[in-house]
């Protein structure tokens, strides 16, 4: 079973904290402790303390040894911006835009994690085998896809149909 733990409304931008938290998804829980503690960003203290909630959530609230847990879903949601003004040159303001986070991390068992890959892969495999069934699209030459759409077609016929009206009017003039 997963246990979670959230930090909400953290003004730090999502942006910079996907970059964190996808270093330690999927990790043992002391490999990310690790990694989190000495990388130089200050999502990783953020990410910390979101992983040690999460953890200590799964030993009291589940009866789990932290020894047994790995992250299985960590991600990082986008929550309400701060709109502020700054002056500019010629009396104009800009907007700066002061981002927040949601920050979500999953801990669950090793064995739970192990069946959830699987099922992913399961479905993953399902879906490639049907796409090799499916007929492929036009392609040129090159073998690059045709990207052009029906009138671009009716319209370049109806061209050539013309070019050659022209030229068998000109061979009757002749």
């Amino acid at each position: 079973m997963e246990t979670r733990a959230q930090a909400r409304f953290v003004r730090i931008s999502p942006r910079k904290a996907r970059l964190v938290v996808g270093l330690v998804r999927g990790a043992k829980i002391e490999e990310a402790r690790d990694q989190l503690s000495v990388l130089p960003k200050k999502a990783s203290e953020i990410v910390l303390k979101v992983l040690n909630s999460a953890v200590a959530n799964a030993e009291h609230n589940n009866h789990k040894k932290a020894e047994d847990l790995i992250i299985s879903q960590a991600y990082v949601d986008e929550g309400p911006t701060l709109k502020r003004w700054r002056p500019r040159a010629f009396g104009r303001a800009a907007q700066i835009r002061k981002r927040t986070s949601h920050i979500t991390i999953f801990v669950g068992d090793k064995k739970d994690a192990k069946k959830a890959t699987a099922d992913k892969k399961k479905n993953a495999d399902g879906a490639d085998s049907t796409d090799k069934n499916k007929t492929p699209n036009k392609s040129d030459k090159d073998g690059k896809k045709d990207t052009r759409n029906k009138k671009q077609d009716t319209n370049k016929a109806q061209k050539t149909n013309l070019k050659e009206e022209k030229k068998k009017e000109k061979k009757k003039t002749e």
